[in-house]
């Protein structure tokens, strides 16, 4: 499997749009002149049960750890240094956050000039920053991939063992009273679903082992919440003492696991989805931009949140009523509309991002570089964007852009520096 596998392109694609759908279906809204009220529309009863589905982040990170062992075999077999693919990975996926961080340290502050209210501002703000948790947490697991490739090779699937058993004592520490424990689990957790994606890159389990995966994972979540400290919902809630998705649990293991093997029952159907021309158009343009449609698509509905609400005093109606579902579709259209603008403007940063030069940085300024964006972006991502949130956010932002700069500086033709492209 050293070759480009269609089946992961589209688990990554219907991934990160089942992640946008998903945010821009939780939203419970009210304005009352003054100050923007917030809900979640899955605190809705029942509706637990669609997080279970709609948590897709376990297969975003199962994807990713099958892309990146891909990448890197193929990457060495072409006479290239772990430095070299650390450098081009980081390069993918730390450009598209750069336009990102300079908009959002400005547009609040012009907002605020132009007289829109600071509390609605405040909670937009914060969702967009929220959204770079995955691209510290993901950049950690590309810095890793060589050492976790190494171990594989070695140990198999006890890696992931360890990872897990690891994830389910750190919930053991976090439910006997040091919630602040969890967070380790941000490590834990997401690296255990990498990890299973290189499994599935070295030695793709059979149509039983995937049956099995999805009736083992979903059992085990199931038991978990049924007779563990766990929530029903995988999906934060408003008010909630416990979290699965912040920090992680290890329900999002087990859940991952079901996941997979479903979409591995699946993989037959997805391939020749994906042989299709139309199919594969689709799933090109929408790859050649998979990190900024993540990125960009708070921004499209907090702007979307804004005009409804402070401009056409919308309120959500009751999630699940007639008029929810009547709404729903020019909700979801406003914001895809939206987006696809934004992608217009902002997509070409990663889809049209200059290649490779012969030129690249030492592998300690690589690592060091790729460590303190990962910081910068959980700063931001703690913090947010919101105007008043002080020096936090703004010096995280800064950094971030600051490193990223230096970092991928040596990729382009700078009027100062003269370098070689690659034929």
């Amino acid at each position: 499997m050293s070759k480009r596998d269609p089946f992961l392109d589209v688990v990554r694609v219907l991934a990160i749009v089942l992640v946008v759908f998903q945010h821009w279906l939780v939203p419970v809204l009210g304005w009352n002149g003054t100050e923007l009220t917030t809900g979640n529309a899955y605190a809705t009863p029942g509706w637990w049960v669609l997080t279970w589905v709609g948590q897709v982040m376990p297969l975003v990170f199962f994807a990713g750890g099958a892309a990146n062992l891909l990448s890197l075999r193929a990457h060495r077999g072409r006479g290239g240094s772990d430095r070299d693919w650390l450098s081009s990975r980081v390069h993918r996926l730390a450009i598209p956050m750069l336009p990102l961080i300079a908009v959002w340290l400005v547009v609040p502050h012009l907002l605020v000039t132009l007289g829109v209210p600071v509390q609605p501002l405040n909670v937009g703000s914060a969702v967009v920053g929220q959204l770079l948790w995955f691209m510290a947490v993901y950049l950690a697991a590309i810095l890793v991939t060589p050492w976790m490739l190494k171990a594989q090779e070695r140990y198999g699937l006890r890696v992931f063992a360890a990872l897990a058993g690891a994830a389910v004592l750190v919930d053991v520490v976090r439910f006997a009273g040091l919630p602040m424990a969890g967070f380790l689990n941000a490590a834990f957790v997401w690296l255990a679903v990498h990890q299973l994606g290189f499994h599935y890159a070295k030695n793709p389990p059979s149509t039983r082992a995937a049956a099995a995966m999805a009736i083992a994972g979903f059992g085990m979540t199931a038991l978990m919440v049924g007779f563990g400290p766990y929530p029903l919902s995988m999906v934060g809630m408003p008010g909630a003492p416990v979290s699965n998705a912040g920090p992680p649990t290890a329900c999002l293991i087990t859940l991952g696991i079901g996941q997979i093997g479903l979409v591995l029952l699946a993989r037959p159907l997805i391939r020749s989805l994906a042989a299709r021309p139309a199919a594969a158009r689709v799933l090109t343009w929408v790859g050649a931009r998979s990190m900024s449609l993540y990125l960009w698509h708070m921004s499209a509905m907090v702007a979307v949140a804004g005009v409804w609400t402070i401009g056409l005093g919308y309120s959500t109606p009751e999630p699940g009523s007639f008029l929810w579902f009547a709404v729903l579709p020019l909700w979801i259209g406003s914001a895809t509309a939206v987006l696809y603008g934004l992608l217009r403007v902002f997509g070409r940063f990663e889809a049209h991002a200059p290649g490779p030069l012969v030129v690249q940085p030492p592998a300690l300024q690589v690592m060091l570089g790729t460590g303190v964006i990962a910081i910068g972006t959980l700063g931001i991502a703690a913090t947010g964007f919101a105007p008043g949130q002080g020096l936090v956010s703004t010096g995280a932002a800064i950094w971030a852009a600051i490193v990223l700069s230096g970092l991928l500086a040596v990729r382009y033709r700078l009027p100062s520096v003269s370098v070689v492209r690659n034929a």
